[in-house]
């Protein structure tokens, strides 16, 4: 055969092959190969990369009679499925991908990864003749496949009036927006260690040249963590971030706000004499921190502002707007960077922007919020703090007086 014949043949196999199936692929190299003459299969084969044993078959096609145009095998042709050369097979891997649910519950497999390799080793102990890849091939049959966790459960203890303030959270945010009022949402995002560590995701950096960290992640003593509590703006797309060295606490978290207030809302929103807070209903801005409620009734004194709190139930925090809308852009602008200093999370955080406008301002704050501070009951009675009808540990107004 010579080299321009190889390189027709193949020119012709690739333009044909979208439009042949199994069979008429096989019946035309058969024809390629009969026209070669003695060793013209071995020859085909060895030019188009298909075994003999395919163009053998289709030399068998062109000779049969009986063969539908449309069939691509005889009638019980081809390779018996597992069910039907082990019965019991796919049932028994059932039991073992689900114990729990469908199966037995001590399951040598309940406490191990359920890799295909370990599914077939315990599909062999019962005496099944079974490879890894036949496991894969069987559970993508049965619509399988790899899932990671998803985050959806609440608790068990989901309050029954939860979607009630949320819709409350809504109208009053929407009351607040109509009237060009700052509606902002609070929180303090995940803890981060400041040194030379791992932090998740990928950066572009030349092939074998990974940024290098450490090995262990234990906390520089010197440098500790950093404490980024955010507020964002939900009716102006904009954020702030104010990263902390000492404590979160709730006079921390309020600082931050006051911060916020300070440096932006207050050129934002000059007339305004109302502030509406949506926070989670734990951690250091949650609805039973007498602290919480303390720091806010001085903000409010010192900035004239009535502060309205709508609290979100228990149990739902990753609904909090500023989880998606804030730190989510946070997280990817800086991931696969380690944060070496506070300085270098100060300008990764202020550097974050999105296509939809969002814009974000940071400051460092060096100041020192100690813990297990007690504000007592009278304290809390004595302030100018208004409960609203509707869930009043939840809502709530505290006028500056």
């Amino acid at each position: 055969m010579s080299e321009l014949y190889e390189d027709v043949l193949r020119e012709k196999v690739a333009k044909l092959s979208p439009h042949f199936n199994e069979r008429t692929m096989r019946i035309y190299l058969a024809v390629e190969a009969q026209s070669l003459g003695r060793g013209g299969v071995s020859q085909v084969s060895a030019v188009t990369g298909v075994t003999r044993a395919t163009i053998y078959k289709g030399l068998e096609d062109l000779d049969q009679e009986n063969l539908e145009p449309e069939k691509i095998r005889r009638s019980g042709a081809g390779r018996k499925t597992v069910e039907e050369k082990q019965p019991g097979l796919v049932e028994a891997l059932d039991k073992l991908v689900a114990p729990a649910t469908r199966g037995d519950p001590m399951s040598a497999l309940r406490w191990t990864s359920k890799s295909t390799r370990h599914l077939a080793k315990e599909l062999q102990v019962q005496g099944f003749e079974v490879s890894h890849v036949t496991v894969a091939d069987i559970l993508k049959e049965d619509n399988y496949s790899l899932q990671a966790n998803a985050k959806t459960e609440e608790g068990k203890d989901s309050h029954p009036d939860r979607d009630e303030q949320f819709k409350h959270i809504n109208e009053e945010s929407k009351k607040f927006l109509k009237e060009g009022l700052p509606v902002i949402s609070v929180d303090t995002k995940k803890k981060e260690l400041v040194g030379n560590f791992k932090n998740a995701g990928r950066e572009w950096n030349k092939a074998k040249q990974p940024e290098r960290v450490n090995v262990h992640d234990f906390p520089d003593p010197e440098l500790g963590k950093a404490i980024p509590y955010g507020v964002y703006d939900v009716g102006l797309d904009k954020g702030w971030v104010n990263v902390g060295k000492d404590n979160d606490t709730a006079a921390f978290a309020v600082e931050s706000i006051r911060r916020w207030w300070y440096s932006m809302g207050s050129s934002l929103y000059p007339k305004s004499k109302q502030l509406l807070i949506c926070a989670d209903a734990g951690g250091s801005n949650g609805y039973r921190v007498r602290l919480w409620k303390s720091e806010l009734s001085k903000l409010a004194v010192e900035t004239g502002l009535t502060i309205n709190v709508c609290h979100l139930p228990p149990g739902t925090s990753k609904w909090n707007k500023i989880e998606h809308r804030l730190f989510s852009h946070i997280s990817m602008n800086w991931r696969g960077r380690p944060l070496t200093s506070y300085e270098t999370i100060v300008e990764l955080i202020g550097a974050t922007k999105t296509k939809s406008g969002l814009t974000v301002k940071t400051a460092l704050d060096t100041g020192l919020y100690p813990t297990q501070i007690k504000i007592s009951k009278k304290e809390i009675t004595n302030l100018p703090i208004t409960y609203h009808k509707f869930h009043g540990e939840w809502n709530y107004s505290i006028a500056p007086s």
